[in-house]
Formats: structure tokens, C-alpha cells, sequence
């Protein structure tokens, strides 16, 4: 499998991805056979596995993947306390390269405090002395025919991060590096906390003022989802051009790892964000969104986190131990369906892209448990499109029922899906906020009045044919007409 230039082959086809179990002890067959309908049904092309040391992930999981189309990232978490000979790894990196991987990421967050014993992080120099171990096994995977990575620092971080990466970069330059840096790629953590999605995007060039440890009023910095941004700007002005980067774990966490500040998100919040991270990574090109488009040199976007089994990362999983699922795996896998039935469906790549420019879709059903198709009568089912009983499906149209919402920067969206849950459980209707998708629908509910979605818009799905009732008035007088639809 041949390298191509940053840029993904044909068969890893979407940027979509998620973070594997953050052990290693879940390589199994029985857990590739667990994993792969789940992860193909998510739409997903890339996987970051922690890769141990000592012992190889098995060959069949690995060429497992590989036959799926998904892309293994292998991430190697090795110590920062003393030096890692290369020749201790190399018949590993051999191995994955034989396999088909391409991809190997070389330690893990170099510039926190945690990562090095108290002594070495003490010294001066703490950039070189991480490169003094970083290229000589950089060297290795590539002598083996792999493409290495760049680790992953922690966003802001005991030595600001965007600092240590451009002080790398310029060391690695002067150390005459030039073949390693044509090869090399770049890895961040994308998280999704306490920030909008779209806090610090567009880089330092937008945000000139913002400074290590020092994020003015009114300036935004690295510490987002759009950290890539800024990655991506010190490569460009140390390099001269742009390193392909993953987001080797990004989105958005339902708990905060122990030991960081304590912080819950709901599990709507948590479903709406990643679902907005979601579409702007399967949007066509020049689609419109509330956010900025994702660079096209960030390669892969892994979630955080598919599966855990400790206790403490568990409260971060998708999947849960007593087998049911987050909201967000019950939206993207319909979304990832609708999206891919869409794009077979329609005439034209023109009318395929409407599905597309939607910049968030409000997952806020819980999921029925992973190995038992059928929700309990607790359970908020599906929001599917699947056809009413007294109104067949009409085959020219893949959307059967649409609820069109406001958009989130017009309304409160938790809102709007807490008054429209009754609606939701009896109609079973798709649910989004994008005019171009709702025309794909045999029947479109409005919530929102003429100075939300005028008059004209509705005229304009009638006379593509769309059913349309509008839901308008204050507050009170909308969630009465929907509790009686």
C-alpha cells in the first residue's frame, strides 16, 4: 500500500474515525467481529488502536480492518523516563508494514509534566531531549516502509503546545532533517469542552493577539475542536508549507478525565456537538454551514471514545458496558445511512449534496442496548424516517416525514427538542434544520414562524411537492400544538 502525499487512498473514502479502546487488551477475534459492523455502520474509515510494546497486535485483526476500508492509526504511548531503542521495535514496525498499516503515531503528550519522571523533566532543553528520542525511532518507521507521526501534545499543556511544536519544527530543520520532514505528519487532540465548536478557528492568523498562557479578551486560541488551525500554522511558517494532520482523539466528552477540571455534558449536548463535527467532515465541498469548513489536510477526525472498559474512561464511551449506546451512535448511524441511501438514490451529484449542508443534526433519543434491536417502551426510539401506517412511502422521496427546526444560532435548541419529544415519539419524523434536505421529504412540520422561515420558503417546498404545516406562535402556544399532533 503506497503512500500518496498526505491524502487518504481510495479505499479509506470519508475522514471519519473513532478512538478504539484506550488498552490494549481488546484485539481478539470475537472483538473484530463485535466491532466491525458497528464502526461500518458509523461510517467509519479510521481507527486509532493504543499499540503495546511488547507484543504485536495480532495480524487478523489488523487485515481485518484493512479488508473493511478502515484504516488502522497505531498510536505507541512509550515512555518519556528513558531512551527506546529503535532496534526493540523495528521487527514490529516491519510487521505492520508487511500488514498494510501506514501509519504510526511516537509517544504521547511530550509536553506535560506527567509524561516524564520528575528528574528528566526538570533539565533544560526539554524540546531536544524529546527529539533525541522521537527521531531515531522516527527513522526506524520509516526505514520500515511506515510513515511516522508526530505526537499528539495536550491543548495549552505544562510547556504551551503550540510552542513546543514550532520549537520541534525548527530543530528538526536545523538538525537537517529535510527527508523526515517531507514524510512527516502531524497528530493533535481535538476536543470539544468548554469552548463553541468553532472557538480558535481560522488560526493565528484571526486571532493575532492570543500568546502562550495568555488568551486576551475577545481573542480565542488553540484550546478546541479547531486546534488543527494552528498546528497547521506553525508548519506553514517553519516549513513553508502544511503537514497532513490527524485528530488522533476529538469531539466532545461526556465526562472530563480524572484528574482535569470536573465538568458534565449532557448527553444531548454531547450528541449535538459531535454531530455537528460529523457533518462538516461528510459535507460536500462549498456547502454552506454555521461553521468553518475542516481542513483538507486534517486526514482523519477519531472520536473519542468508541469502547472503554475501566472505570474511569468508561464514563467517556459511546458504548456502553450494559450494552446500550449513546444518542449520538443512534444519529450518526442514521444520519451515515440516510446520507449514503441519498447519494445512491438521486440523478445528480448536484441534488445528492443537499443532504449535506445541514451544520447540525439534534440526536436527542437514548439507544436501545447494542445486542437487542428492540427499545423498551422506556425508550425514546429511533428518530428514523420510517413511513407513518396511513401514508405509504413514496419511493422518489427518501425522507418520509421532516421536522425542520431553526437553526441554533436563531433559537434555543435544547429547547425546541424538549417541547418537540412528544412530537417525536408518535411521528418518528427526521429531524434537522436545513430547507434543502426537508425538500427530499413527502411531509415537512415547521416549527417557526415567518420571521424564522418566511412564507416564501414554504411555498417553495410546496411546490416541490412537500405536505407543510407550520408550527408558529410564543413559546407555550408551540408546545401545545405539538403535544396534540
Amino acid at each position: 500500500m503506497s503512500h500518496n502525499g498526505g491524502s487518504p487512498s481510495t479505499s479509506t473514502p470519508s475522514r471519519l474515525g473513532f478512538h478504539y479502546f484506550p488498552d490494549t487488551f481488546h484485539y481478539r477475534q470475537s472483538d473484530l467481529t463485535t466491532w466491525l459492523p458497528e464502526l461500518k455502520a458509523l461510517g467509519a474509515s479510521w481507527l486509532t488502536l493504543v499499540a503495546p510494546i511488547d507484543r504485536a497486535i495480532p495480524e487478523a485483526f489488523i487485515k481485518g480492518l484493512l479488508q473493511a476500508d478502515i484504516q488502522p492509526l497505531l498510536h505507541f504511548h512509550l515512555p518519556l523516563s528513558h531512551p527506546i531503542s529503535p532496534s526493540s521495535l523495528d521487527v514490529l514496525f516491519r510487521a505492520y508494514a508487511e500488514w498494510g498499516v501506514r501509519y504510526v503515531v511516537l509517544f504521547d503528550r511530550p509536553n506535560c509534566r506527567a509524561s516524564w519522571s520528575a528528574s528528566t523533566w526538570a533539565q533544560s532543553d526539554l524540546v531536544e531531549r524529546f527529539l533525541d528520542r522521537f527521531l531515531s525511532l522516527a527513522h526506524a518507521v520509516l526505514q520500515a516502509g511506515l510513515i511516522p507521526v508526530f505526537p499528539p501534545l495536550e491543548p495549552g499543556g505544562d510547556y504551551w503546545d503550540t510552542t513546543f511544536l514550532r520549537a520541534a519544527l525548527q530543530s528538526m530543520m536545523r538538525r537537517g532533517e529535510a527527508q523526515l520532514l517531507q514524510t512527516l505528519h502531524l497528530s493533535a487532540y481535538a476536543w470539544a469542552d468548554e469552548h463553541p465548536l468553532d472557538w480558535g478557528a481560522g488560526g493565528p492568523e484571526r486571532w493575532p493577539e492570543a500568546a502562550p498562557y495568555v488568551t486576551p479578551p475577545g481573542q480565542e486560541d488553540q484550546r478546541g475542536f479547531y486546534i488543527f488551525d494552528w498546528y497547521l500554522a506553525q508548519a506553514q511558517a517553519v516549513l513553508g508549507k502544511p503537514c497532513p494532520i490527524f485528530l488522533v482523539a476529538a469531539g466532545s466528552r461526556l465526562k472530563r478525565p480524572a484528574g482535569e477540571a470536573d465538568r458534565q455534558v449532557d448527553e444531548t449536548s454531547h450528541a449535538n456537538t459531535n454531530m455537528a463535527i460529523f457533518r462538516l467532515l461528510t459535507q460536500s465541498e462549498g456547502a454552506e454551514s454555521a461553521f468553518e469548513p475542516i481542513s483538507p489536510h486534517v486526514l482523519a477526525c477519531n472520536f473519542w471514545l468508541l469502547a472503554a472498559a475501566d472505570e474511569n474512561h468508561a464514563a467517556q464511551a459511546w458504548y456502553l458496558a450494559d450494552g446500550s449506546v449513546l444518542p449520538v451512535v443512534i444519529a450518526m448511524k442514521q444520519w451515515w445511512e440516510k446520507t449514503s441511501a441519498i447519494q445512491t438514490e438521486l440523478p445528480s451529484p448536484a441534488s445528492a449534496r443537499l443532504t449535506l449542508d445541514v451544520p447540525e443534526t439534534p440526536p436527542v433519543n437514548s439507544a436501545p442496548p447494542l445486542n437487542d434491536p428492540s427499545p423498551s417502551q422506556d425508550e425514546i426510539p429511533s428518530l428514523s424516517t420510517a413511513p407513518q401506517p396511513d401514508r405509504p412511502q413514496v419511493t422518489s422521496r427518501p425522507i418520509a416525514h421532516y421536522l425542520l427546526l431553526p437553526l441554533p444560532d436563531i433559537g434555543a435548541m435544547d429547547w425546541h427538542l424538549d417541547v418537540a419529544r412528544p412530537f417525536i415519539l408518535r411521528h418518528r419524523p427526521t429531524v434537522g434544520y436545513s430547507i434543502e434536505e426537508a425538500k427530499l421529504a413527502q411531509r415537512v412540520t415547521v416549527v417557526g414562524g415567518e420571521h424564522i422561515f418566511p412564507e416564501e420558503l414554504l411555498e417553495d417546498l410546496r411546490r416541490q411537492g412537500c405536505e407543510v404545516m407550520r408550527i408558529a406562535g410564543d413559546g407555550i402556544d408551540i408546545a401545545t400544538q405539538l403535544a396534540s399532533l
